[in-house]
């Protein structure tokens, strides 16, 4: 797959977050199995997998915002990283919350 047609919500998870969603994906979706490989208990998955779910949502929402696309298309173009590029939003997004 072209790094232009990753989907941005998938760019902006952590490696521990994609490990996830690997690992759910090779066990078909099961939460029994999720807890054995990692050797947790079930209630625990489904907090990861509810905070999984809610953080894919907020990039969803976030990606539709013009400057954050712009950011992300600069570092797509190898214009500047993607360490900074995260950096850049994650800046606005706590100034934007009033949380600056």
């Amino acid at each position: 797959m072209d790094s232009h047609n990753v989907p941005n919500w998938i760019l902006a998870l952590e490696k521990e977050d994609l490990e996830f969603i690997k690992n759910f994906v090779l066990k078909s979706g099961s939460l029994k199995e999720i807890a054995k490989l990692y050797e947790v208990s079930y209630p625990t998955v489904r907090l990861k997998l509810d905070r999984l779910i809610e953080k894919i949502k907020l990039n969803d929402a976030a990606d539709r915002e013009e400057f954050i696309q712009f950011i992300k298309s600069l570092s797509i173009d190898d214009r500047i990283s993607v360490e900074d590029a995260k950096l850049i939003i994650e800046k606005y997004k706590q100034e934007r919350n009033g949380k600056a």
